[in-house]
């Protein structure tokens, strides 16, 4: 996970929010990452990340089985089409297809978001590295291009 974490941190204008203890975010985001597409260093209003990475279940997110020492998960927005072209499972309501999110380096659909266009892995490794790198790489260029649009003179 070190080497992803390395690898989106180092994407031209992203900004990764990790809440620690006393930093004024809600104790469930502790530990966590989230990644923006923010060049000046704010983080977005109204905007979601393109990638988060969890460290622990939360109420309503358990079925990756989290709280163990040493599991974390990234999530990634990759959109409907791609969710079902990577998983094999179209997006469709909020109840996940009969699978075990528990697995690790694999791509699912994310357990509660995957309707949305998010995908997840449970600690990725050598079967995933590779494609969730390209996945991060495109989730940032479609954020930058998302910001892009707001910005521009008219967008509103």
């Amino acid at each position: 996970m070190e080497q992803i974490l390395d690898t989106v941190r180092a994407f031209d204008g992203v900004l990764e929010l990790a809440p620690t203890e006393g930093s004024g975010y809600p104790e469930p985001a502790w530990g966590d990452h989230f990644f923006f597409y923010a060049p000046d260093g704010e983080v977005p209003q109204r905007v979601q990340p393109y990638a988060t990475v969890v460290t622990k279940d939360s109420p309503g997110d358990t079925l990756s089985d989290l709280d163990p020492p040493d599991r974390r998960r990234l999530n990634i927005h990759v959109g409907r089409t791609t969710v079902t072209a990577l998983t094999g499972h179209a997006p469709g309501g909020r109840t996940p297809p009969a699978r075990d999110f528990r697995t690790t380096d694999t791509l699912h659909p994310h357990p509660v978001y995957g309707a949305q266009g998010w995908v997840a892995v449970v600690n990725p490794g050598p079967r995933t590295t590779p494609t969730v790198l390209a996945l991060l790489r495109e989730a940032h260029e479609n954020a930058r291009r998302r910001a892009t649009r707001r910005s521009a003179p008219g967008a509103g």
